[in-house]
């Protein structure tokens, strides 16, 4: 299956220096990406990325930034977000051949190659996934909630083993 946003770099034309790459999803492709992470829309979506030739693997650095448009986790109220990330990438032949590695605040994420390319495009989609807002929530969204009975995380009172017995026995 071809991903909505697919921009792949064939391994034969990486060469040995590092190549600025520019990418930039079209209305299309940003349709299908707003379905398939469940957005309202994703009104921009690109990526300035380095890619180079390392001992390791290819390694992917750079920006991802768009603009989204997601709905409150509470309200459905349209909520827009920005997007500006830092990408670090290393694109390996196999995940499996990897030895147990310690890593350090430099160390690169790991993806395996698939079809003899590095997908920029699939990198840069799933970069900009990770860094919305699992569950968005609008100005308005703590006035729905305490309407609808629902306490916030400061108002709850965790139960002990007696909490309601006093109740009880006050009823008799």
């Amino acid at each position: 299956m071809t991903p909505e946003f697919s921009r792949p770099e064939r391994l034969d034309a990486i060469g040995a220096g590092e190549r600025e790459v520019r990418i930039a999803a079209d209305a299309t492709e940003r349709a299908k990406l707003a379905t398939r992470f469940g957005v309202l829309s994703v009104e921009r979506l690109e990526a300035v990325l380095t890619v180079r030739q390392e001992a390791a693997g290819i390694a992917v650095r750079g920006r991802v930034t768009g603009a989204v448009v997601q709905a409150c986790s509470v309200t459905g109220v349209p909520l827009d977000a920005t997007i500006d990330e830092p990408v670090a990438l290393l694109f390996v032949d196999s995940l499996e051949e990897q030895d147990e590695v310690e890593l350090d605040a430099g160390a690169l994420d790991t993806v395996e190659i698939e079809g003899g390319a590095v997908d920029l495009g699939e990198a840069a989609a799933e970069t900009m996934a990770l860094a919305l807002d699992p569950f968005p929530r609008s100005p308005g969204a703590e006035a729905t909630l305490r309407e609808a009975g629902v306490i916030s995380e400061d108002e709850h009172r965790p139960l002990g083993a007696f909490d309601g017995l006093k109740a009880m026995l006050e009823k008799r």
